[in-house]
C-alpha cells in the first residue's frame, strides 16, 4: 500500500511562495491520478489542483489559477505543487492524495482518491 508524505508547508507572508512536495513510498504514484487538496478551518476539503496519470492533463481551482502549478516526477515518485502569490485565503492543511487504480478517469474531487497523506500546514499572513 502506498504511503504519501507531504512537506514544504510553513508560514509565509502575503505574496510569498512555497513549494509542496508529495513523496510516495511502498508503492508508486506513476500511472495514477494525483491531487492536492486543502482544508481550511471550519471548511470541507476542496480540490486545489490535480494531475492525471500521464501528466498531460491538469485541473486548478478557479481561486488558484495562474498562481499554482502542479507537476510530477516519475523518476522520483513524487508530485509537487508550486504556490506563488499566496493569499491569506490559501491558508489551510494541504493534503496529497492518490487515486485507487491506474489510468483512472481524471477527476479532482476527494471521492476520486483513496490514499491520503497526513497533510502539511500552510499559513499565509496578511
Amino acid at each position: 500500500q502506498v504511503q504519501l508524505v507531504e512537506s514544504g508547508g510553513g508560514l509565509v507572508q502575503y505574496g510569498g511562495s512555497l513549494k509542496l512536495s508529495c513523496a510516495a513510498s511502498g508503492d508508486t504514484v506513476n500511472w495514477y491520478n494525483v491531487g492536492w487538496f486543502r482544508q481550511a478551518p471550519g471548511k470541507g476539503r476542496e480540490g486545489v489542483s490535480c494531475i492525471n496519470w500521464s501528466g498531460d492533463n491538469t485541473y486548478y481551482a478557479d481561486s488558484v489559477k495562474g498562481r499554482f502549478t502542479i507537476s510530477r516526477d516519475n523518476r522520483k515518485n513524487a508530485v509537487y505543487l508550486q504556490m506563488n502569490s499566496l493569499r491569506p485565503e490559501d491558508t489551510g492543511v494541504y493534503y496529497c492524495a492518490r487515486a485507487p487504480t491506474t489510468y483512472s478517469i481524471f477527476a479532482c474531487q476527494p471521492s476520486s482518491y483513496k490514499y491520503w497523506g497526513q497533510g502539511t500546514q500552510v499559513t499565509v499572513s496578511s
